[in-house]
C-alpha cells in the first residue's frame, strides 16, 4: 500500500494487455490492488482484467487508450480519478518496436515507434503529475530499456525513442523535486520473453528474437513492484546490462566492431526468412498478445 493511502492501492497500468505490462498487472493484482488496465485492445483487456480478479485484484477497471492521442492518455487518468478518488501508481509500459535500417524503413513507421516512446510518455506523464499534485504524492514508473542507454543497428527508431524517453524522464525527476512525496522512475530491462518481438515492425528479412541473456517478464514486474516499495529512481533488469553499457561508454570502437554480427547471430537470424511486415505499430494485433513469448532461454523462462 502507498504510503499515506488508505484501502487498496490505485494502480494504473499501460501496456497492460500483453508482456511486462501484463505481468506487472498480475504482480499488482497478487497483493490486492485497485487496477486500471489500458491498451489499444478491447478484448484482450477484458481477458487481462479477468485473470487480474483471479490473481486477488480488488478491482480491474477496463480503459482503453491509445498513448499517442493525448485526450486519450488524458481520459485514462481522469477516469481513474473519478472512480476510485486518487492514483497512488502508475505504470508506463506501452511501447512498439521496429526492425529496419535508418534508410530502408518506411517513416510512417519510424514515426509511431518514436512517439510511442516519447509523445505517450509525454501525454502520459502530463496526465498523470497534474493528478500527483493534485494529491501531492503518487509514484510514475515507466519502463524504458537497455537500448536507451546504448545504441544497435536496424533498430534505429527503438534506440531513438528509447533514448528521447529517457531523457524525458531524467527532466522529469529534476522538475518534481518540489514534491518529495511525487517519484517519477525508470525501470530498464535488456532481453525479455514477450511478444515485442514478433509483433515488431520488421523490414529486414529476419527473424526477430531477444537478446540474450533472456528475462522473464515477472522478474522485470518485480523490478517495477521493487522501485515502488523502496521509492528507487532507477533500475536496470538483465545481468549483462552493465557490462554492455561500459563496453557502448568505454570501448566505443570494439563495442562498434562487435554490435552488428552479434545482433546478427542472436537476435536477428536469417531462420526462418520473414517478409516485411508492419506488426502492430499501426495498429493492434490482439491475437499476438501473451504475457510470454516463445523464447524461453535459461533466464526467460516463466515463473508458476
Amino acid at each position: 500500500m502507498t504510503a499515506g493511502s488508505s484501502g487498496p492501492e490505485i494502480v494504473v497500468v499501460t501496456g497492460a494487455s500483453s508482456g511486462i505490462g501484463l505481468s506487472t498487472a498480475r504482480a499488482f493484482a497478487a497483493r490486492g490492488a485497485q487496477l486500471v488496465l489500458a491498451s489499444r485492445s478491447a478484448d484482450r483487456l477484458a481477458v487481462v482484467a479477468a485473470q487480474c480478479l483471479a490473481d486477488g485484484a480488488a478491482g480491474a477497471q477496463v480503459v482503453v487508450t491509445d498513448v499517442v492521442q493525448e485526450r486519450s492518455a488524458q481520459n485514462l487518468i481522469d477516469t481513474a480519478v473519478a472512480t476510485h478518488g486518487r492514483v497512488d501508481v502508475v505504470v508506463h509500459s506501452a511501447t512498439v518496436m521496429a526492425y529496419g535500417t535508418i534508410e530502408e524503413l518506411p517513416s510512417e513507421i519510424f514515426t509511431a515507434v518514436v512517439d510511442t516512446a516519447i509523445q505517450g510518455t509525454f501525454f502520459v506523464a502530463r496526465a498523470t503529475l497534474a493528478a500527483f499534485r493534485s494529491q501531492h504524492r503518487g509514484h510514475l514508473v515507466v519502463v524504458n530499456s537497455l537500448l536507451g542507454a546504448i545504441a544497435a543497428p536496424q533498430m534505429g527508431a527503438y534506440v531513438v525513442g528509447k533514448w528521447g524517453q529517457a531523457g524525458l524522464l531524467r527532466v522529469l525527476q529534476l522538475e518534481t523535486r518540489d514534491e518529495p512525496e511525487i517519484l517519477v522512475s525508470s525501470v530498464s530491462p535488456g532481453g525479455v520473453n514477450t511478444p515485442i518481438y514478433s509483433q515488431a515492425a520488421n523490414v529486414t528479412g529476419r527473424s526477430a528474437r531477444p537478446p540474450l541473456p533472456v528475462d522473464s517478464p515477472e522478474k522485470v514486474a518485480r523490478a517495477v513492484l521493487s522501485c515502488v516499495d523502496r521509492r528507487r529512481a532507477r533500475v536496470s533488469v538483465g545481468p549483462a546490462n552493465p557490462l554492455i553499457v561500459a563496453g557502448f561508454r568505454l570501448a566505443p570502437r570494439i563495442y562498434d566492431a562487435l554490435v552488428t554480427p552479434l545482433l546478427h547471430l542472436a537476435s536477428l537470424t536469417r531462420r526462418p526468412p520473414t517478409q516485411p511486415s508492419t506488426g502492430n505499430v499501426l495498429q493492434p494485433l490482439p491475437d499476438g498478445e501473451a504475457e510470454h513469448g516463445q523464447w524461453p532461454g535459461a533466464l526467460g523462462i516463466p515463473r508458476h
